[in-house]
């Protein structure tokens, strides 16, 4: 019966019969008196590596290699149904100057991908759509923090869509795909991990939900995971669900992506490259060390202790002592000392007398318990001419949110992949975040929207959008303007962001609010399991997120979370950690929505 039907499939191709004695025709779809889908394999050695992730609810990711862009460093191909992504990553062999990891992430959406041709007038794919961004962005954090310390080396990740199905979004294929090609290459990189999408749906959790299943959905959850249950990523959108259910579909994600992190695992044993040795950045002497720790320490403890510094002042002082240590180096050492690899170090230093003293003091550089907010103060209805205004005020971040409203034809189009993959053809909710360069006390050019901007600006309307009714006739811009930072900008623009609404007359269910979450961990090497000890920081300032391990952002109303973003800067953090991260910023949201009801509790 098998010969027969061969024998009739490769009539229909018309093989001539050299070819027909080589190939095997393997898994045919036969419809019709066609031939739909043909998978060929030659002998053996030709045979395209490739395993299966199994998901609990039986549908399988196909992770392959060894087949396309063989001159990367590693490249890997991942599909889910008809939707296949490549992701190749190349890595420079000489170190950069720079001293943090110079990754870059490149997700472009192809048109050709989904049988679709660009619109524009060029009738070719341009700049970077918004999404696009988004999805690099998201790529970028669920890989970033496993790189070795001291790797200085360019590298480049490019994620190109093969096909796009219109069913499974290539989002989270994509993180898969770029996590096998590092595991893949001869690149150095302490993964591999995995990714699922996660949703919530008539009380049951759902695996990898397909656009029609997430469009019935309460949750739109991505997580991704290293080995022993460590979650390094989560980005989420929710319709206020409740806490304990986002909690138990955070667990759910995690422990689904062991099944990827296995099977990369598996595919790195056979077909991966040995890791290259690399150098990292020039490290001083021990006697330099040494000296830098000596003549800066006790300064740098009296500067985080002083509760009467501000953002300004203290930096201003840390900076003082910076330069006063360099310019002794310089005298006190005959050998040439290398001035970044001391700025390094002094950095270095400043951190671990910073965290040690959350440890030693439980009172954190501006005088606050660990779980205390900074002070806060609302103003709305600030300039006649608006529609609705609000002014939030919270430490030294300050956040100015206005409400345009307009005709249903000024609602935002999606182009034509972004639709496929989301469903989505217009938006009649959007919020446009801006950050200008004096919200720093800092000189910058204004241009284009960053990818920093962006990715704020949509965590933002993530948080509001499930309040604001879908039944309203106008179309809503909601603008964020930051007046000035120091921490947290993005969830001061929740906070404003609602009360701007409620005052521009947009009926809303609920009030929302953010806030920030830091995290201060001890471990050992990069055994991130067993931390030794953790310090959560509620509210976070500037220096606490750039001196900590985590900047956890959750949003939502007082009844439940609508959004929610990790950026986890340890090789993975451990559930009980995640879990009390998001019962603190829970208590703590409840609180910001008390100070902002004695302004305006309700729609006007």
């Amino acid at each position: 019966m098998a010969a027969s039907v061969r024998a009739k499939v490769l009539g229909i191709l018309n093989f001539p019969e050299s070819i027909t004695s080589y190939y095997n025709v393997h898994l045919l779809k036969y419809i019709t008196g066609n031939v739909r889908h043909v998978r060929r394999f030659g002998d053996s050695t030709n045979r395209v590596p490739e395993v299966e992730v199994p998901f609990s609810n039986g549908r399988n990711l196909t992770l392959s290699t060894g087949k396309f862009a063989r001159f990367a460093d590693g490249c890997a191909v991942a599909a889910l149904g008809d939707t296949s992504v490549m992701v190749t990553t190349v890595s420079k062999t000489k170190p950069s100057p720079s001293s943090f990891i110079p990754l870059v992430v490149d997700y472009r959406q192809k048109a050709a991908a989904a049988g679709r041709i660009p619109t524009n007038f060029l009738r070719r794919e341009l700049g970077p759509t918004e999404k696009e961004i988004l999805t690099s962005r998201l790529i970028d954090r669920s890989l970033r923090p496993l790189f070795p310390v001291g790797y200085s080396y360019e590298t480049q990740i490019m994620c190109n869509l093969l096909a796009v199905d219109g069913v499974n979004d290539p989002d989270v294929i994509s993180i898969n795909a770029a996590s096998a090609a590092l595991a893949l290459s001869d690149i150095p990189w302490n993964g591999p991990v995995g990714a699922v999408r996660v949703g919530f749906s008539n009380n049951e959790i759902v695996i990898n939900p397909t656009r029609r299943e997430l469009s019935q959905s309460i949750l739109n959850l991505v997580v991704s995971a290293t080995r022993h249950n460590l979650v390094v990523m989560l980005e989420a959108a929710a319709e206020n669900i409740l806490q304990q259910d986002f909690l138990k579909a955070i667990r759910a994600g995690v422990k689904e992506c062991q099944n990827v992190i296995q099977a990369i695992q598996q595919l790195q044993k056979h077909y991966g490259k040995a890791k290259r040795e690399f150098e990292p950045l020039q490290v001083p002497s021990e006697a330099v060390l040494e000296a830098i720790r000596s003549l800066s320490e006790m300064r740098l403890r009296e500067i985080f202790r002083d509760h009467t510094h501000d953002k300004l002042s203290r930096d201003l002082a840390v900076s003082a002592v910076r330069t006063d240590v360099v310019d002794k180096l310089k005298h006190s050492f005959d050998e040439d000392v290398d001035i970044n690899s001391v700025t390094e170090c002094f950095n270095r230093v400043s951190k671990e007398t910073f965290r040690s003293l959350v440890f030693e003091d439980n009172i954190r550089c501006d005088g606050r318990s660990l779980e205390e907010l900074r002070n806060i103060s609302c103003q709305i209805d600030l300039y006649k001419p608006l529609h609705g205004s609000s002014l939030f005020q919270r430490g030294q971040t300050q956040v100015f949110c206005t409400v345009a409203l307009d005709s249903p034809e000024s609602a935002m189009k999606m182009d034509a992949v972004t639709m496929l993959t989301s469903g989505l053809k217009e938006k009649n909710f959007f919020l446009h975040y801006e950050f200008p360069p004096y919200a720093t006390k800092e000189i910058g050019r204004v241009g284009p929207v960053g990818r920093r901007e962006l990715g704020h600006g949509a965590l933002a309307e993530k948080g509001l959008r499930p309040v604001v009714s879908r039944d309203f006739p106008f179309t809503i811009r909601l603008t964020s303007e930051v007046l000035e930072s120091n921490g947290s900008s993005s969830m001061a623009t929740v906070c404003g962001g609602s009360l701007a609404l409620m005052d521009a007359g947009v009926p809303i269910s609920s009030p929302a609010a953010g806030v920030a979450i830091g995290l201060i961990s001890r471990y050992t090497g990069s055994d991130t399991k067993h931390m030794e000890d953790y310090k959560l920081l509620t509210d976070i300032l500037g220096i606490e997120d750039y001196m900590g391990d985590m900047d956890f952002k959750l949003a939502g109303t007082k009844k439940g979370i609508t959004a929610l973003q990790a950026d986890i800067k340890i090789p993975g953090l451990p559930l009980k950690v995640v879990m009390e991260a998001v019962q603190q910023a829970t208590d703590a949201k409840s609180k910001i929505i008390d100070i902002m009801n004695e302004t305006l509790s309700k729609t006007r």
